[in-house]
């Protein structure tokens, strides 16, 4: 009975949502592929999967693809950063675990 009660307790304390949401992490994917091993992370409170997506600059002054970064990371937002030979795209999510894998289009 008393273990009936703490779960309840746990439970109502803390929320599954909370507990439930996992990110995939790699410092380096392309392709499909992970290069450094695919792990993966736990979200903590004011944190969002993150997919940082890297392109270069063509010499056409085009943005090609390159590679994605994958993380969980704190007070995320979309946003896109410019330097003067590449850009990164920063996109966010929370709406389901592992929802940070790069889509080709």
């Amino acid at each position: 009975m008393l273990v009936l009660f703490l779960l309840v307790i746990f439970t109502l304390l803390c929320p599954s949502e909370e507990i439930a949401r996992s990110c995939y992490k790699c410092r380096r994917y392309h392709l499909g592929l992970c290069y450094d091993g695919m792990k993966s992370c736990h979200l903590k409170y004011n944190q969002y999967c993150a997919t940082e997506n890297i392109y270069i600059f063509t010499q056409q002054g085009y943005s090609l693809y390159f590679y994605s970064k994958l993380s969980c990371m704190y007070n995320c937002e979309d946003i896109n950063f410019l330097d003067h030979d590449q850009r990164t795209q920063i996109i966010c999510c929370t709406h389901s675990s592992y929802c940070n894998l790069p889509q080709g289009n």
